[in-house]
């Protein structure tokens, strides 16, 4: 039987087909937003009864027998959001642990942090996820898993900024700021609003784990370590031993698949593997394996060996054949923390049915572990194993590496090419993006591997291949750095076309983290090679424009702009020159010349589609607002319904409560900044809010709320300060002064930017 909410986005279906019109189209006779349309047929918001009037009206239909179903969709609110769920699968065979178990459970449900340590292969992470799996239903948001990688071999341990990049993506949070303490703060406030249980793995220390933990709320927090974090204030340590012995010879008994009648040959088992599940797993395993041997046979066969793991791993890889181990030795120098079996299969250059068939027998004898269906990983205790015999056994390793290379930067090049952009008609999206954002650890890693061996290639080209994903994620830390070292490694090939489009890349990359006087140093560099590509030397006007624009050079920035007309009317670039008529009237309306920006702006609206035509609707909206105000607000709602991302509604309210303002209509113009800091809020776009706290200022001023006008100009002084845009902050102190008489002392608030 159908939910209240199902059966009511199922009439509104209904309609739709009924009517025979486009969602857009719909919305728009109906006197709805599009976007909000979707959300209502989508199930991910119940619309108000007034919105289903409307709707029935268009398809001449009496809403009135929905007025029941609308009722008990309100009382049942909107479908859920999915459940995420990043954990790696629970261990079948899980055994023991009954009271640390019990334990982390209570700590949990009291405290809200438990840190597990012990030493490595005791089952730190293995307990960690058989209690997130067990206290699932008490954290309906799911829960989030994070490799720290503090003891991973061959990588350095993730840093707090860049853990908690991936942790607030995982929350949706696309442009986190750049400072730690600012992601850090975001971060307890995205945990707060959830109830969702955070498993943070291989901690090297406290200080490497502090800034990752949620602060008040219900949300929880696993953290496991080699290292005893006694120094971390409110999060008890649990400390993990070997297993008991009759847990030990349990775990031991299910692994190997035999009873456990011989006492003497199993305790000598036991002893050699310590008591360590790994070790356990992996000596039942071979016993398995071997269905004629004994458990003496294989104790003796351990006994022989000089130490513990060498016992226990070697003997199982003595159950492989030479190409079995050969693929073993290679995963120890494989790039990344886990890896499917395409990448295994470039690695040991094997065809996909033979390296299948490896995998499973390296799964079968614990040697890689399979955490979800056909993602594979290794312990860090075997991948340390298997890199020691690689140095000593395998010299063509970095050949290996080169392939895995060659293939991560084949396969991101054939995905961004299906990315959405408006050119791009062919391909999957959505599984393009899921690929990216799977194997993004592993890609960065990729990077540094092909830095560390001179595979210049690689660094220049895996960069431009994951452009439309990091635009996505704009600004990031690991953006800017491969950006950077793929423009060094393009000079060093030679290739000075390909090294001014990544300096351009890397300048909109430093401009988006707010980092606006390095991104014009990235653009002068592009400009002395000398650009010969009229395409990429508009591109490049079009970003140093922005960039003028940002700090406060309006002239400078209108230069730009004009120059980037001339280049892209040229060889005539459409969407170009659209872009660059569009900001050319937005500096002209900042500079004064409202005329001038609007007929610059139908301009761009004569050349532009969908949603490239906000920028010349906002510019006409805001130039027309004294003057005509139907069409003025004619062109901000087009503007609006066109805004697809959030950031982009963002930006149309905003400029609704500008021309408001200046209408007069001072109420619904603080509606409008509300709404635009609403969408804001959760994104962490530093930049838009800079841009928008003068404006909601101004309107709070012309309204006579002075209080809320000084608090956004004092925040916008101090975002200026972080965000290193001196034009903003003498502006703001300079409206600061002229509402008070006085000069701001306090640096905190909320702020925007264009007053007209």
């Amino acid at each position: 039987m159908s939910s209240a909410p199902e059966h009511l986005t199922a009439q509104l279906t209904q309609i739709k087909e009924l009517s025979g019109l486009s969602v857009r189209a719909l919305a728009r006779q109906a006197g709805l937003s599009s976007s909000s349309l979707s959300r209502y047929m989508t199930g991910r918001l119940v619309p108000p009864w007034e919105a289903v009037v409307a709707l029935c009206r268009v398809v001449a239909r009496d809403p009135r027998p929905l007025r029941a179903v609308w009722v008990e969709a309100s009382k049942a609110g909107a479908a859920p959001s999915p459940r995420r769920n990043d954990l790696p699968a629970d261990l079948a065979d899980f055994t023991g642990r009954e009271r640390e178990a019990a334990l982390v459970e209570e700590l949990l449900r009291t405290t809200g942090a438990v840190a597990i340590d012990g030493m490595a292969g005791v089952g730190k992470t293995s307990l960690s996820v058989h209690v997130a799996h067990r206290l699932a239903p008490s954290f309906p948001d799911g829960g989030l898993y994070l490799d720290l990688r503090g003891f991973t071999p061959g990588q350095e341990p993730l840093e707090p900024s860049a853990a908690l990049g991936r942790l607030l993506g995982a929350l949706g949070v696309a442009h986190p700021p750049a400072d730690t303490v600012e992601r850090a703060a975001l971060w307890r406030s995205e945990l707060s609003r959830r109830r969702a249980l955070v498993l943070l793995d291989n901690a090297v220390d406290a200080e490497h784990v502090r800034p990752l933990l949620p602060g008040a709320g219900k949300s929880a927090v696993l953290v496991t370590s080699r290292n005893r974090l006694v120094s971390l204030d409110g999060v008890p340590p649990v400390s993990l031993e070997a297993l008991p012995p009759a847990d030990a010879a349990s775990l031991f008994g299910r692994a190997a698949g035999v009873d456990l009648t011989e006492e003497e040959a199993v305790a000598q088992v036991l002893r050699q593997c310590g008591g360590l599940p790994l070790a356990l797993r992996m000596a039942g395993a071979r016993l398995r394996h071997r269905p004629g041997w004994t458990v003496a046979v294989l104790a003796e066969r351990l006994r022989d060996s000089a130490s513990r793991f060498d016992s226990v791993f070697g003997m199982s890889l003595q159950q492989l054949d030479a190409g079995q181990r050969r693929v073993f030795r290679l995963l120890g120098v494989l790039p990344g923390a886990d890896f499917d079996a395409a990448v295994a299969g470039a690695l040991a250059d094997m065809t996909p049915d033979r390296v299948n068939a490896v995998l499973e027998e390296l799964v079968d004898a614990h040697l890689v572990q399979e955490p979800s269906p056909g993602r594979y990983r290794l312990h860090d205790l075997i991948r340390r194993y298997a890199a020691d015999i690689a140095a000593d056994e395998e010299p063509q390793a970095d050949a290996a590496v080169h392939r895995v290379l060659r293939h991560y930067l084949a396969r991101a090049t054939t995905y961004d090419r299906t990315l959405p952009l408006p050119h791009r008609k062919e391909g999957d999206p959505a599984k393009a993006m899921a690929w990216f954002d799977t194997e993004y650890a592993n890609l960065i890693a990729c990077f540094d591997a092909a830095v560390r061996l001179g595979a210049d290639e690689v660094v220049a080209e895996l960069p431009p291949a994951m452009r439309v994903w990091f635009f996505r994620h704009r600004g990031t830390d690991d953006q800017i750095r491969l950006l950077d070292a793929a423009a060094a490694a393009a000079e060093r090939l030679g290739r000075d076309q390909q090294r001014a489009s990544l300096l351009v890349d890397l300048g909109f990359a430093r401009a988006a983290a707010g980092r606006l006087t390095e991104a014009l140093a990235a653009y002068e560099l592009a400009e002395q090679s000398d650009v010969a590509d009229d395409e990429l030397a508009g591109a490049l006007a079009l970003r140093t424009g922005f960039v003028h624009r940002d700090l406060g050079d309006f002239e400078a920035a209108q230069a730009k702009f004009r120059l980037a007309r001339l280049l892209f009317e040229k060889i005539g670039h459409r969407s170009g020159l659209s872009q660059a008529l569009a900001f050319d009237g937005w500096v002209t309306l900042h500079l004064g010349r409202h005329s001038e920006a609007a007929e610059l702006a139908r301009a761009s609206l004569a050349l532009a589609d969908g949603p490239a035509r906000m920028t010349g609707l906002v510019t006409l909206g805001v130039a027309l607002a004294p003057d005509d105000p139907a069409e003025s607000l004619r062109a901000l709602h087009e503007a609006l319904e066109l805004a697809e991302a959030q950031h982009n509604k963002a930006w149309c309210h905003n400029y609704l409560g500008v021309a408001l303002r200046v209408m007069g209509s001072l109420d619904e113009a603080l509606e409008h900044h509300r709404q635009a800091f609403e969408l804001l809020e959760p994104l962490a776009e530093a930049q838009l809010e800079i841009d928008f706290l003068p404006a909601y200022a101004e309107t709070c001023r012309a309204a006579g709320r002075h209080d809320e006008a000084l608090a956004l100009h004092e925040r916008t002084i101090e975002l200026a300060r972080k965000l290193g845009r001196p034009h903003n902050e003498k502006l703001a102190r300079e409206a600061y002064q002229a509402t008070t008489g006085a000069v701001p002392t306090r640096e905190h608030g909320t702020e925007p930017r264009f007053r007209s």
